[in-house]
């Protein structure tokens, strides 16, 4: 059995990159302790210490199941709950029979605890790991060494425990960085296939319909060369908490362009789809921005269909923003379902209600399934 090197490609998804570095750690951190703890079986075996040997025994076949899970089925056994857990007992019950020869192990023990577990459960199961280590040291060695241990461990927690704290903060920001517009804090596109891949497989399995919606602001350029970027900027940022107030909780929100928006709408029919983005449209353009900026802004929307990827769902959307943008912009164009027949819909004066154009995308949808309408 070979050490796992790092996969000659990273993921191109921030999360599942974190994903694959913490199986890195938890592929190696079990491997070397296999080979650490391996002989000692036969040794405390052969030392007349069955219970021992037994223990170090059952250690060695979780590190192999977690291994083999790993490298072939891609899945952590019991979330490495086991490797603590018997770690530690065999720390405590090999430093009761074998003096200061177990306490050594006591030491790797608490800081695996950390690697493994979620931070909360690590700082607990290390706090009773500590008392019981004292506990041990207080009966079995004189009171200067009960002191030294107790106080040794202790410090070896917490200071691993701040490690784990701050690198697991780190992770967090430096994902949320990486999957973050720093402009808008809309998501970016390094999760766009993904989340798209994700509402395409519950359309196959479950025919849970979701919608997509392509926004995009009509003559942007402008707004820049008149006043400036830093005005230009400004206005993406009102647009982008626009758009958040009127979405639902489940709903994603992509800046994948200069001056375009993507939203990802689960659970949502092609008929709320229209809907909501009317009054995304007309929230757009209703207040203006700034110094009177006045800017209306054309979308496209289209609805997954069965069998379709997430590339071809993109691209029926984005078709159908092209032809907004060729009939006059401030308007919004639902992509048919052969993604060449869009039916088109002025914004424009029509927040209230929806032109008769637009009955084809009722017919097209079926029965709503959410109502969009109102504040999301």
């Amino acid at each position: 059995m070979q050490p796992e090197t790092t996969p000659p490609t990273t993921p191109s998804n921030p999360t599942l990159a974190v994903l694959g570095f913490r199986r890195q750690i938890v592929y190696h951190l079990h491997f070397w302790s296999l080979v650490a703890v391996a002989p000692l079986v036969m040794i405390q075996w052969n030392q007349g210490h069955r219970l021992l040997a037994g223990l170090l025994l059952l250690f060695c076949v979780n590190a192999v199941t977690v291994i083999a899970l790993l490298r072939w089925r891609r899945t952590y056994f019991l979330q490495g709950r086991l490797f603590p857990l018997l770690a530690v007992t065999c720390a405590v019950y090999s430093t009761a029979i074998n003096g200061h020869a177990g306490l050594y192990w006591a030491y790797p023990a608490i800081a695996g605890g950390f690697f493994l577990l979620p931070l909360r459960e690590a700082t607990i199961s290390n706090i009773v790991f500590v008392m019981a280590m004292a506990v041990i040291s207080f009966l079995k060695f004189p009171e200067a060494d009960f002191w030294r241990i107790t106080f040794s461990l202790g410090l070896t927690g917490v200071f691993v425990m701040v490690f784990a704290w701050l690198v697991g903060r780190l992770q967090r920001e430096l994902t949320l960085l990486a999957t973050t517009d720093p402009l808008t804090g809309c998501l970016n596109r390094s999760q766009l296939s993904d989340i798209l891949n994700r509402h395409i497989q519950m359309r196959e399995r479950y025919e849970r319909v979701s919608s997509l919606v392509l926004l995009d602001l009509d003559y942007f350029k402008s707004i820049n060369d008149r006043w400036g970027h830093s005005t230009g900027d400004q206005v993406l940022q009102q647009v982008a908490g626009r758009l958040r107030k009127r979405l639902r909780e489940s709903d994603r929100l992509f800046r994948i362009g200069g001056e375009e928006f993507m939203l990802v709408l689960p659970e949502t029919r092609l008929r709320d789809a229209d809907e909501l983005a009317r009054q995304l449209l007309a929230t757009i353009s209703a207040t203006p921005f700034g110094d009177g900026i006045t800017v209306t802004a054309s979308a496209g929307i289209a609805e997954v269909q069965q069998g379709e990827t997430w590339s071809v769902w993109l691209n029926r959307a984005d078709q159908a923003l092209y032809s907004a943008k060729n009939q006059g912009r401030n308007r919004l164009v639902v992509a048919g379902r052969t993604g060449v027949e869009p039916i088109a819909g002025d914004v424009a004066g029509d927040s209230a209600g929806k032109p008769a154009g637009n009955s084809a995308s009722n017919s097209a949808s079926d029965s709503v399934s959410n109502s969009l309408s109102g504040p999301c």
